[in-house]
C-alpha cells in the first residue's frame, strides 16, 4: 500500500475505496493496512508534517462511513491533538512516556460504552477527580461512561457519525470529561477514526461551541 502523506483528497478517496476493495476479500489485511496508515500519520503529524498529515486525516474522516456494528472492546490511538504546536508538543511528549488510555469498549445493545485505561490512571484519575471511582475490569480499569447516538458531525455536517457523548451521564466528573465529544467514522470493518472535540462555555443564554482537539482511533480485537 502506497504512502498517503500530502496526498490530495481525490487521492485520499481512491486510497481509502483501495482499502475497502481488499477489505471484501481479507479483512484482517485491510484492518491492519488503514491502522498502519493512521499509525503513518500520527508519526507525520508529531513532526515537521504536522499540517500535511492533519489534512489527510480530516480528509479520511469525511470520507469514513458511520459505524454500525461496534460492540465489545477496541485498542485504542492517541493519534496527535490539535491545539497549537507548543501544547501539542508537550502532550506528545507526555503520551510518548505514559499513555492511561488503552480504548473503548462499546455496548451496541444500550448504546454506550466505557473507556480502557491502565492500572496506574487510576492514581492521576484521584488526583484530578477525588470523588470519581474507576472500575476495575478483567483487563484493567474502567472509566467515563458515554451514551452513543448517530448525528452529522460538528465539523462534517453531511457525515453521519457515531457521538461518543459523555455529558448525559451524571457520575462522569464535571471538570473536563463532561465537555468532551468523541465522533467516529469506520474506515474499513474493525477499523475506525474519531475526532476529540472540548465544549467551550458560552455567553449567558447559549450553549457554547465545540473546538476540535484531536484525533484518536480504534480498531476491533
Amino acid at each position: 500500500m502506497s504512502d498517503i502523506s500530502a496526498l490530495g483528497t481525490a487521492d485520499t478517496a481512491d486510497f481509502l475505496a483501495r482499502l475497502r476493495t481488499l477489505a471484501s476479500v481479507d479483512a484482517a489485511a485491510a484492518q491492519d493496512q488503514a491502522w498502519q496508515l493512521i499509525d503513518s500519520l500520527r508519526v507525520r503529524a508529531g513532526g515537521d508534517e504536522r499540517d500535511a498529515a492533519i489534512d489527510n486525516l480530516n480528509q479520511l474522516f469525511a470520507l469514513g462511513a458511520t459505524p454500525t456494528a461496534l460492540d465489545g472492546p477496541t485498542d485504542g490511538m492517541l493519534v496527535t491533538t490539535t491545539t497549537n504546536r507548543a501544547l501539542d508538543g508537550a502532550a506528545k511528549a507526555l503520551t510518548e512516556n505514559w499513555m492511561p488510555w488503552r480504548g473503548k469498549s462499546f455496548d451496541s445493545a444500550n448504546s454506550g460504552g466505557e473507556n480502557r485505561m491502565t492500572e496506574s490512571s487510576a492514581i492521576v484519575g484521584k488526583l484530578l477527580w477525588p470523588l470519581y471511582s474507576m472500575r476495575s475490569g478483567d483487563d484493567g480499569k474502567a472509566a467515563f461512561t458515554f451514551d452513543t447516538f448517530t448525528e452529522g458531525g460538528v465539523e462534517d455536517a453531511d457525515v453521519a457519525v457515531l457521538v461518543i457523548n459523555y455529558a448525559s451521564v451524571k457520575e462522569n466528573p464535571a471538570l473536563v470529561i463532561r465537555s468532551i465529544r468523541d465522533e467516529l467514522v469506520e474506515l474499513v470493518p474493525g477499523a475506525y477514526l474519531g475526532k476529540i472535540f472540548f465544549k467551550l462555555p458560552g455567553l449567558p443564554g447559549t450553549k457554547g461551541r465545540y473546538d476540535r482537539i484531536g484525533y484518536f482511533a480504534l480498531r476491533t480485537q
